[in-house]
């Protein structure tokens, strides 16, 4: 039995019709139920569960005589209710231990955006520098998504199940400084 998981890599800035939707907020005092996928669950797969997660991303920058002078940023994980779905004859706990993870991914990809980010120095192409690190960060998430179920197989291989949930949890700790706020 093939499990498969989806991630959809929402960009707030190039698709602003998203932030109408209903969302969740990752929260290290929130994991995901059953209960939070509303989508319509698909047949024509093998896929047991989808999970629709993304970051958004903002930011405003301050300009005087037309110089940049400062900025601010907003970036945040998020689950999309209504494009997740699972299969409840075939879910399990387990399974969704595995889709949790790929929400915890996508924290971990904004831990790293902010940190990034607070390195950027403010230059004249500071609009586009937060822009290619936007798409460079989306890029690095969108491959560790398929990583991730590539070698878990979907979490069938319960062995790698384990070493991405320890790693995962390891680089979510490394990165604590720059976790979203409950």
């Amino acid at each position: 039995m093939k499990y498969l998981s989806i991630v959809l890599i929402s960009i707030s800035l190039c698709f602003p019709y998203i932030l109408e939707e209903q969302t969740i907020p990752w929260q290290s005092s929130y994991k995901l139920s059953w209960d939070d996928f509303k989508g319509n669950p698909q047949t024509d797969t093998d896929a047991v569960a989808v999970t629709a997660s993304g970051i958004t991303f903002s930011y405003s920058v301050q300009t005087k005589d037309s110089k940049i002078i400062s900025f601010n940023t907003k970036a945040e994980a998020h689950f999309y209710p209504d494009k997740s779905w699972y299969l409840k004859d075939r879910a399990n706990t387990y399974i969704l231990a595995h889709e949790q993870l790929h929400f915890d991914i996508t924290e971990l990809h904004v831990r790293k955006f902010r940190k990034q980010i607070e390195l950027i120095s403010i230059t004249q192409n500071l609009r586009s520098d937060l822009d290619q690190l936007h798409q460079q960060i989306n890029k690095a998430l969108y491959a560790m998504q398929k990583q991730y179920d590539s070698e878990s197989n979907n979490s069938i291989n319960k062995e790698q199940q384990a070493h991405w949930i320890e790693f995962v949890n390891k680089e979510l700790k490394k990165l604590e400084n720059y976790k979203s706020k409950n």
